[in-house]
């Protein structure tokens, strides 16, 4: 009987020490949960005080405390003092710590250690984000929560209380990724062929679908990328001709909306009483270089008008709650006159993997030099891995969740009713197909005759 017993247990031993295994490979938060997390704070509660002062995160006290030391505790050595740690918090992507920093060191001094602390708590990553003067978060993960990209349930109240809000990936932080036109009102997503634009475009496009907003799509790849979007897009041009006509529409459009700013002594669309605000309006670009190439001379001018227009709304119409989300392969100044420009405009930038440096200097080396570097060394087999960053020269990794065009092609149809009736884009509102009804397997063919 102790036999069978001892079988048993060394059994139940095995299976879950291979149930652990597994869910390290194919569960990683499972096994983050379980094992992962518990470790991971008895190390850094074991650690800590060694770890800081080994990293030159220890300052020497105050001659108040160390007189109390001293005198009052009677201990001859006064050690160094650490950043004092106020709250520790689990998750199922890994743990956050928030400390208090004493007098002399401040959150550049314990971002440039993340990398030892890493290796000396044993995690997958350290970042280290300053919640207010005096205290960091230091933001752990225990895995590489990109290699499988799983966003967040709920999203703090805090991220999400503005009006123009879409969660679209993940940072390598494990927390989400939004896009927040009220804060960045214009953005600029560059990367090569494959590396994943069309990934990000399909998510923002489907969270916006949700939202109270018209979605204007300029397509000249005849409309192959945004056309299935068509139930939800109060606007479509597929040509060059086309966008030429809708920039200047959407212009108008923009000096309208200042008459109504001016009448109601306000200069923000969001101060509007509600009954009077017009509908914001997202313009997504696709393939930005096809408005500003051109095949014969005579085209120039209206490229040129073109650029204008572009120019034009990416200075004014934030104020009037048109938002311009521009894509493309590569965005420089060879595109042409007025390129330069209206990047500078751009102030949320997306850069996925590209083909050489100059590209990723066209989008990240005027806001985030140092990001420079990480957007050139991002693998090709890992498409939807980008590079964020924005004006404040702060910028991270993130990565967009799969979706297939069909199940964005579903969602912009299941919130069709949510496309807003625009008067001024009436004209460009593209045809929507209905999907043709599946063939009955009892219907027969009829014969053909002559």
């Amino acid at each position: 009987m102790s036999d069978l017993t001892t079988v048993i247990e060394v059994a139940g031993a095995l299976s879950a020490a291979g149930g652990l295994g597994y869910a390290k490979v194919r569960a990683p938060r499972v096994f983050w949960s379980l094992a992962g997390l518990p470790v991971a704070r008895v190390r850094f509660a074991a650690t800590y005080r060694s770890t800081m002062d080994v990293c030159g995160l220890t300052v020497q006290p105050s001659r108040l405390r160390a007189f109390m030391v001293r005198n009052v505790a009677r201990r001859p050595d006064v050690q160094p003092v650490p950043p004092k740690v106020r709250r520790v918090r689990g998750s199922a992507t890994g743990m956050r710590v928030t400390l208090r920093l004493p007098a002399g060191l401040e959150p550049a001094d314990v971002a440039a250690a993340s990398e030892r602390l890493r290796h000396a708590w044993g995690v997958h990553s350290v970042h280290v984000v300053e919640t207010k003067p005096g205290f960091v978060e230091l933001r752990m993960t225990g895995y590489d929560v990109l290699r499988r990209v799983k966003m967040p349930r709920r999203l703090p109240r805090k991220v999400t209380s503005g009006p123009l809000v879409v969660p679209v990936a993940l940072r390598e932080d494990g927390s989400a990724f939004v896009r927040d036109y009220t804060a960045v009102p214009h953005g600029l997503i560059l990367g090569a062929n494959q590396s994943g634009k069309s990934m990000y475009q399909r998510n923002l496009i489907t969270g916006l679908a949700k939202l109270p907003v018209g979605l204007v799509g300029i397509d000249c790849k005849r409309g192959v990328e945004q056309r299935g979007y068509a139930p939800r897009l109060s606007a479509l041009a597929v040509t060059p001709t086309e966008a030429s006509d809708l920039l200047a529409v959407l212009v108008q459009e923009m000096e309208d909306r200042f008459d109504t700013l001016s009448a109601h002594g306000v200069s923000d669309l969001w101060d509007l009483p509600a009954k009077a605000r017009p509908v914001p309006l997202v313009v997504l670009v696709d393939e930005v270089a096809e408005l500003f190439l051109v095949a014969v001379k005579k085209d120039e001018e209206r490229r040129d008008r073109m650029v204008m227009h572009l120019v034009r709304l990416a200075q004014m119409a934030r104020a009037v709650g048109i938002y311009l989300e521009i894509c493309g392969q590569r965005f420089g100044s060879e595109l042409g006159k007025g390129a330069t420009m209206l990047r500078a405009q751009l102030t949320g930038r997306v850069v996925h993997r590209v083909n050489d440096k100059q590209t990723a200097d066209m989008g990240l080396g005027d806001i985030a030099p140092d990001a420079v570097f990480a957007a050139t060394t991002i693998p090709p087999d890992r498409p939807g891995v980008a590079v964020a960053g924005d004006s404040s020269g702060g910028w991270s990794r993130i990565r967009t969740p799969e979706m297939s065009a069909a199940d964005a092609v579903a969602i912009c149809r299941e919130y069709a009713h949510l496309t807003p009736d625009v008067p001024a884009l009436a004209p460009f509102r593209p045809a929507v197909r209905t999907a043709p009804a599946p063939a009955s397997p009892l219907a027969t063919p009829r014969p053909v005759t002559e």
